[in-house]
């Protein structure tokens, strides 16, 4: 526990985008800024979180205005927030003027956009940070920025080469350059022979192959798709924990809604009529309990990658990925 004095810091972020990796990967930069060193374990506070349950603007605003306790900050995580209604934003909002001191409160997009209000109060009083990239020159922005702060330098043509080979899949920066400082070490230039090794095609396993194998109980199988995101250059932990649970939170919000098609499923959840099948499918063979338990399986592995435990990332999320994938193989509906 550290009692170094506070650094300012803005009463609160609000982190949107349309990529699910990249705001996973965002909310880790400015978590490790906010935290400037504090242990997670002792100033972070997530309230709310994903679930079909409607999320609890009045503990958001309790753990937001209680003086932080033998720390000097606290943080509040709400993710998903998206699910926060007008009138709960309107709360929130008020607790902005003025916001409490040593207190930061960091709004995460989930599958609904953050209300207006919200993000009309954080750019007046804090930050919204977009991650969303709809054209050529935003793209070309956001890697320069990336490498700019990155545990690694690239030279010029490494930097072309991977912008190249990312194409789209911009959430994939953040961990192969993670993956190159463990490599190589903090600071060291990276030239393209020595970023070669790390690029290959491990990164670009579709997540409904290993959702597809949990979903089987199939543990063998879905552990080897694991090794294959996890290689050099491919998802962290934490994207694959953030895609499970995204997954299976889809699935619990439309539990019993009266639908038939992918294309009625992507009506309530956005985005495309092939994800939204798959958590339309996966809705109608298990039990709210069932998804309930899935779930907090997911949230136990988020908080055991966030320092909960003294585990490898990779092990967290194969330990994840066996206990999912045995509990929805046992599911006979």
């Amino acid at each position: 526990m550290t009692t170094k004095k506070a650094a300012a810091a803005p009463p609160v972020v609000i982190v949107t985008g349309e990529d699910d990796a990249m705001i996973g990967s965002e909310v880790r930069i400015v978590l490790e800024e906010l935290l400037a060193g504090r242990d997670p374990a002792f100033v972070v506070e997530e309230v709310g979180g994903v679930g079909p349950e409607e999320i609890d603007v009045g503990a958001i605003i309790d753990a937001f205005t209680t003086p932080p306790f033998l720390v000097d900050r606290r943080i509040v995580v709400v993710r998903d927030a998206g699910r926060i209604d007008a009138d709960g934003a309107k709360r929130l909002v008020a607790t902005l003027s003025p916001p409490p001191p040593d207190a930061a409160l960091v709004l995460v997009k989930g599958s609904k956009a953050i209300p207006r209000s919200l993000i009309k109060a954080a750019s007046s009083v804090g930050h919204v940070v977009d991650v969303s990239v709809r054209k050529a020159a935003e793209k070309k922005n956001y890697l320069a920025e990336h490498f700019r702060h990155g545990s690694v330098r690239l030279s010029v043509g490494a930097q072309n080469m991977l912008s190249a080979h990312l194409g789209e899949e911009l959430g994939r920066l953040d961990s192969i350059l993670a993956t190159l400082a463990a490599a190589y070490g903090d600071g060291v230039t990276v030239d393209e022979e020595m970023l070669k090794p790390f690029l290959g095609s491990r990164g670009s396993v579709p997540i409904f192959d290993l959702t597809d194998a949990v979903e089987r109980g199939n543990i063998a199988i879905a552990l080897g798709v694991v090794d294959r995101m996890m290689g050099p250059g491919g998802a962290s932990g934490h994207e694959i924990v953030a895609s499970l649970d995204n997954h299976l939170t889809k699935a619990a919000r439309l539990h019993g809604a009266a639908i038939r098609s992918g294309e009625d499923a992507a009506a309530i959840l956005g985005g495309h009529a092939y994800p939204a099948k798959k958590a339309l499918d996966l809705s109608r063979r298990l039990d709210i309990e069932d998804l309930a338990g899935c779930i907090r399986l997911i949230a136990e592995a988020d908080l055991d990658l966030k320092g909960g435990s003294g585990l490898s990332e990779r092990m967290i999320v194969e330990i994840l990925v066996a206990r999912l994938a045995r509990t929805l193989g046992a599911v006979r509906h």
